[in-house]
């Protein structure tokens, strides 16, 4: 820009120019101010999934404990596994371009297509919940992760955003100003120079005109 020929074409260019920089950091602001919004939202929700997650946990690792003093080690090894848990669905949407996704309701199959849980040598009420603690883990730590893929991806984009925010504000904005401010400096100079050119002009044509009279 400090190249750029001191003319009214190139000054109002640059003015429009301008204006559009301010809009689109102005948009850019807004996009950041949401972005940072959603993302506090979405991370208080990620910490309360988390604290619930460490409790199930705590309660599997208790539920085991209790099996384990009821079977040993070799006797809970010979316990069968719950019946295979159907997968949580996903369901994508989009939140200022970003995409976030959700945990959807897992479908169960109908109950021709399960398989049938096999049934234990040594059946007891410790090791069934230790099976169900360990089973309801699936939902939870699916949602914790969907959760920490969320949040990764809006902080990205608040990342992506601000610094061009920053950019507008900080660098171009400013050079944009400052070619704006020598091309008015230049175009004043050669409107004052003019002035006085013309004044000089009509000084010598009233002398002319004064000496033929």
């Amino acid at each position: 820009m400090a190249d750029l020929p001191a003319t009214q074409a190139n000054r109002m260019a640059l003015a429009d120019e301008r204006t559009l920089m301010r809009q689109g950091h102005t948009f850019l602001d807004e996009k950041r101010v949401l972005l940072a919004t959603e993302t506090m939202r979405r991370l208080r929700a990620h910490q309360a999934e988390e604290a619930a997650l460490v409790e199930a946990l705590q309660a599997a690792a208790a539920a085991l404990r209790a099996a384990l003093q009821r079977h040993g080690r070799s006797g809970l090894a010979a316990q069968p596994v719950a019946s295979p848990a159907v997968a949580p669905g996903l369901q994508a949407a989009r939140f200022l371009g970003v995409t976030v996704l959700e945990v959807a309701p897992a479908e169960r199959p109908d109950d021709e297509a399960r398989v049938p849980a096999t049934t234990a040598a040594d059946p007891s009420p410790d090791a069934e919940a230790c099976r169900a603690a360990f089973a309801a883990l699936l939902a939870p730590l699916a949602a914790l992760a969907v959760s920490a893929g969320n949040l990764e991806r809006l902080a990205s984009e608040y990342r992506r955003t601000e610094r061009r925010a920053l950019a507008l504000e900080n660098v171009l904005l400013p050079e944009v100003a400052q070619a704006l401010g020598r091309i008015d400096e230049q175009l004043t100079l050669t409107d004052q120079e003019e002035a006085v050119r013309i004044r000089q002009a009509a000084r010598t044509q009233t002398g002319s005109i004064t000496q033929m009279g």
